[in-house]
């Protein structure tokens, strides 16, 4: 009786097993990627904000879409026209404002120098500067009269040409105020106005490049929360200006990483997150870094028992970074919406005179929130439909909301009401 032959056999199966264990492999890498492409880190997560996470998607940048996107400039222009309310007030109040003078002289200067509370002219300078800039171009959007345009132009143009640096203590904030505004004001001109020469515009951006970026990537953790948040609104604005994936990315994972620790909810746990990075990593060291506040609070902030004013800071810095977000097809609204709902409601009842416990800074916190209300508001009211009273009285209230002179500015015309 013949045997059955081996040999030739052997081959195919192993070949048939080699195939079976690359469908395998190549299923099992499939279905990792596609984990790690879908995940989204958890509100509360602590991440290293070094470290950027997976891209987000889509790739493409949308333009105009720092802050205000064409859908919304368009409504600003057509709510001017309209001559209704809140808009007509806001609009007179900015067109009445220095900064929308057609004889605003812009003074530059090539190293902004800023040191801690002292506020040198040329830091004071650089900030008008930026918001002169975004408040023609406003006015430009508004009324389509090129001159406007044409002056916050010779404005980012004026900058351009001399400034190389920052420099001292507040080196990042300061940049990250004028950075922030700047990208605003050079997104709605470079892609709304045929006006601004190509070689203009890449001179603006290789200053914004190479004379603020590097100050945004500053490890600030040991510093009060806003500045980290206030630096990661302007990287994101400027990645998106310059359409740098690398640096919208790592601004995400920035956001991502520091607002849970600015903003707190009870599904922290008995303590406020650990700022990422800092020192403040003991009991202690943490309520100590919230001011020696001892009870927390769904929406209290990590600056709440110094004044509301840095909270307003951290506050607007957050929904800039949310809406520019937004208009990129990013949701980042949705991985905060519950700590920025309870820090606005919190801080808009409290400043609107609600009666404070004494378990609240002693029951004597400074209520000094400034015009930072009205791209959370518009958001969450209009947009999602979650109600806000305390916070949609207090922006009625304080309308029209002008600006802080710093990256705040008139956030009602831009924003009451907005669509997206």
């Amino acid at each position: 009786m013949a045997t059955r032959p081996t040999r030739p056999v052997r081959p195919a199966r192993r070949a048939r097993h080699r195939a079976r264990l690359v469908r395998r492999g190549l299923t099992a890498c499939v279905a990792a990627l596609a984990a790690a492409l879908t995940a989204v880190p958890h509100a509360g997560a602590s991440v290293p904000y070094g470290d950027a996470a997976e891209p987000d998607r889509p790739r493409a940048f949308a333009h105009p879409g720092v802050l205000l996107d064409r859908a919304q400039l368009d409504a600003l222009r057509s709510h001017v026209r309209s001559g209704k309310e809140p808009w007509a007030s806001a609009y007179r109040a900015m067109n009445a404002s220095r900064y929308a003078q057609p004889d605003y002289r812009p003074r530059p200067v090539a190293v902004v120098a800023c040191k801690p509370y002292q506020n040198p002219p040329a830091c004071t300078a650089e900030r008008e500067d930026a918001v002169a800039a975004y408040t023609q171009a406003l006015l430009w959007s508004a009324t389509g009269k090129r001159a406007h345009a044409e002056k916050a132009v010779q404005i980012m143009d004026a900058w351009s040409r001399v400034l190389r640096d920052h420099t001292e203590g507040n080196a990042g904030l300061q940049a990250a105020w004028a950075g922030s505004t700047w990208a605003r004001a050079a997104e709605i001109v470079r892609h709304t106005y045929d006006g601004w020469p190509k070689e203009r515009v890449a001179r603006f951006s290789g200053m914004l490049r190479h004379a603020y970026l590097g100050e945004f990537d500053a490890k600030v953790a040991d510093y009060n929360g806003n500045w980290d948040l206030t630096m990661t609104d302007a990287a994101l604005a400027v990645g998106v200006f310059l359409d740098d994936r690398e640096v919208f990315d790592r601004a995400l994972a920035r956001f991502r990483a520091r607002v849970p620790a600015y903003f707190y909810l009870r599904s922290d746990g008995p303590l406020p997150v650990a700022p990422p990075g800092g020192s403040a990593d003991t009991p202690e060291k943490i309520r100590a870094y919230w001011f020696g506040q001892r009870h927390f609070v769904d929406g209290l902030g990590q600056e709440s028992c110094r004044n509301f004013e840095h909270v307003g800071y951290a506050l607007a810095a957050t929904a800039h970074t949310a809406e520019t977000a937004h208009h990129q097809g990013v949701d980042l609204y949705g991985e905060v919406r519950e700590r920025l709902r309870a820090a606005v409601e919190l801080h808009a009842e409290y400043q609107l005179g609600g009666a404070v416990p004494s378990w609240l800074c002693g029951g004597k916190p400074e209520l000094t929130l400034g015009p930072d209300l009205e791209v959370t508001l518009n958001h969450l009211k209009n947009r999602l439909g979650v109600p806000v009273p305390y916070t949609e009285r207090l922006a009625e209230r304080t309308r029209p909301a002008g600006t802080d002179d710093l990256f705040v500015a008139w956030e009602t015309l831009t924003h009451a009401d907005s669509p997206g």
